[in-house]
């Protein structure tokens, strides 16, 4: 089991950026792939990035793509995403979460992912 606490949520006006962080405690955190999951205002939640346990792979959604990155420190046991150029679509909260299926698998669906942490809101103004 693996416990997991974001940070680095807030207000930021469109273009701006903001790193969230995730950091994990309990099980072996470079066991799992790891995945930032957001959920909007009355909308499903939807991927957004993930990355494996080598950080040799990563995943992006495509209306994040080129403008966020994923990295992760197995050594500090941390995730973090580096989110640039945002609008107020990225308006959300984010979730950390680890993945179910291994640590060379990145899930792109919610139910891959077995760990959760509270979540961070980010909020763009325009």
């Amino acid at each position: 089991q693996v416990q997991l606490v974001e940070s680095g949520g807030g207000l930021v006006q469109a273009g701006g950026s903001l790193r969230l962080s995730c950091a994990a405690s309990g099980r072996s955190f470079s066991s799992y792939g790891m995945g930032w999951i957001r959920q909007a205002p009355g909308k499903e939640r939807e991927f957004v990035a993930g990355i494996i346990w080598s950080a040799s792979s990563t995943a992006y959604a495509d209306s994040v793509k080129g403008r966020f990155t994923i990295s992760r420190d197995n050594a500090k046991n941390t995730v973090s995403l580096q989110m640039n150029s945002l609008k107020s679509e990225d308006t959300a909260v984010y979730y950390c979460a680890a993945g179910r299926y291994g640590m060379t698998y990145v899930g792109r669906q919610e139910y891959e992912y077995g760990y959760w942490g509270q979540g961070t809101q980010v909020t763009v103004s325009s």
